[in-house]
């Protein structure tokens, strides 16, 4: 018969239990078993100090009055001498005193009621703008005061809090550096003592399942619940790990998992772009494409889109390579191409589960590219991840990659780039641009129809640091360029006229479509963010 844990304690604790009452006939000392009221009995606080029971092992469980003896429990590390110069001092005194021999796990449950210890708070992490070593040494002090079992908890902790979306932990010759990626700036957040290294690296591989004597590149994953504000929320972290010459550097990618903050309404995407997007999932077939570098927020808006079709009527099925958010109601699948998996496999695979919409992680390679054009002709939804500059840049590459594919033309209906801005705080400071600036704008909207801003009085924003947000901005906002695929843009994909970036990109334009360019050009004449901002992301 196999015991569970709590089993396993009982019997253990059984077993003290019985060796401390033999103990007491030896020491001719009154046994006593505290378990059914250990917990519950009230505490006698000012017979003992909490110094005297910690030195002497020794707790008042009853103050003496008239013929009522005083009682003390005491253990098996109680001095002798203690226990008869008590007694004595006591019958001294014309009162009565009794001595019960008690465990050790009895004494240790007492204990923690008389003096629990102390919630230990450390300083939170600030992010030092440039040139701020202070902070940096302050927060070094911090991390390395944290206590061993505590300090990858509170790292993460703290990242949650200001929003990180990763953790680098980089080893130097002299000392461990860690940075913090925080509204898409990597920013210094402390040096370590080295000797802190193996608590670093034990702690990462036991709870992400990875070696720290590897010698290859290691991925792995763990979780954390977070709670802040009365509130807990899943904190999922994706692990890689690489040697370096002085040991093993890893960077966690944190993604604060809540369901509910993935919905296309808090996008922050106007309602013509929403509209173009519902009006493409509708249809029970095609295919969407999401591109743009790693970090535009590529993931957040598929999975934004795969909520808003999550339905009873509706199959849904991801191959992803990995997992980064649990949906309820969805199918989800790891493709460990690491491994020897492909994603092409796998959604041949999953087609024969008869799945109304498809999302597949990443097209990496022809392979996957023709599967997913096959299934969004054959009455599925397929939605995908690409790497491209921009929607028209992405016809290329698809080209190059598959060749000219009429049938391609047919299954793409609308190619997403995306892009992630910083947004300025509220405490932000307006100005006049100069000349040339004003210039760069009026180039970049020529012939738009701005009726909500005037190109000949332009102002623009700042950002105005505080306390709170050191460099003046407070989270990120998507900015997309949406190419719908109409006729002029499938003749280029079917090799009718040459499929030339450029070109592709001026018709598109010519059919309405806005550049992440010029989007991002209206987000900082809207005063959302910075010129600086626009030119830095795209």
């Amino acid at each position: 018969m196999i015991m569970n844990e709590d089993e396993v304690q009982s019997k253990r604790r059984q077993n003290e239990e019985n060796a401390t009452e033999r103990r007491a006939g030896l020491l001719g000392l009154l046994y006593l078993d505290t378990r059914e009221f250990e917990q519950t009995i009230p505490l006698i606080r000012h017979v003992l100090t909490k110094e005297e029971m910690h030195k002497n092992f020794m707790i008042p469980l009853q103050v003496g009055e008239g013929s009522t003896p005083y009682q003390f429990m005491v253990t098996s590390q109680t001095p002798r001498h203690i226990i008869e110069e008590m007694q004595k001092r006591y019958e001294d005194e014309g009162m009565r005193i009794e001595f019960y021999l008690i465990s050790n796990s009895a004494y240790q449950v007492f204990m923690l009621r008389h003096d629990p210890p102390q919630e230990v708070h450390y300083d939170d992490i600030e992010i030092a703008s440039e040139g701020d070593s202070e902070t940096i040494q302050q927060v070094s002090q911090t991390l390395n005061s944290v206590a061993t079992d505590k300090v990858f908890d509170y790292l993460l902790d703290q990242a949650d809090r200001l929003g990180a979306s990763d953790i680098h932990i980089e080893n130097l010759r002299h000392a461990i550096r860690i940075r913090m990626r925080v509204d898409g700036i990597l920013h210094p957040v402390a040096e370590i003592n080295r000797d802190r290294y193996r608590i670093f690296m034990g702690e990462l591989s036991s709870r992400a399942n990875v070696s720290t004597a590897s010698m290859r590149p290691q991925s792995g994953h763990m979780q954390k619940d977070i709670t802040r504000d009365g509130a807990t929320h899943l904190l999922n972290i994706r692990v890689e790990m690489v040697p370096t010459m002085y040991g093993q550097d890893a960077v966690l990618r944190l993604f604060n998992f809540d369901e509910s903050l993935l919905n296309l309404d808090l996008l922050g995407i106007t309602a013509e772009e929403r509209a173009e997007i519902d009006e493409v999932i509708s249809h029970p077939r095609g295919l969407l494409l999401m591109v743009g570098p790693t970090g535009s927020g590529k993931s957040t808006t598929l999975y934004s889109i795969i909520n808003a079709l999550n339905t009873t009527e509706r199959k849904i099925i991801t191959l992803e390579d990995p997992i980064e958010y649990g949906l309820t109601g969805i199918s989800q699948i790891p493709i460990a191409t690491g491994q020897g998996g492909s994603f092409a496999e796998g959604l041949r695979s999953v087609l024969r589960l008869d799945p109304d919409v498809v999302m597949v992680g990443e097209i990496r390679d022809p392979d996957t590219a023709r599967t997913a054009i096959q299934a969004s002709i054959t009455g599925h939804l397929v939605l995908s991840s690409f790497h491209a500059n921009s929607s028209s840049a992405a016809f290329s590459r698809m080209i190059d990659m598959i060749g000219i594919n009429p049938v391609f033309s047919s299954s793409v209906r609308l190619v997403i780039a995306q892009r992630l801005l910083r947004k300025l705080d509220d405490n932000k400071e307006a100005y006049k641009p100069d000349v040339q600036t004003v210039k760069y704008i009026k180039d970049i909207l020529d012939n738009l129809e701005l009726t909500d801003y005037n190109l000949d009085d332009i102002t623009l924003w700042k950002p105005k640091p505080s306390h709170e947000h050191p460099f003046g901005y407070n989270g990120r906002t998507a900015i997309m360029e949406q190419l719908i695929v109409d006729e002029p843009i499938q003749k280029f994909i079917r090799g009718e006229v040459m499929p030339d970036t450029n070109a592709i990109e001026k018709t598109a334009r010519e059919g309405g479509m806005l550049t992440l360019q010029q989007k991002g050009i209206i987000a900082a004449l809207r005063g959302d963010t910075t010129i600086e901002e626009v030119a830095r992301v795209i």
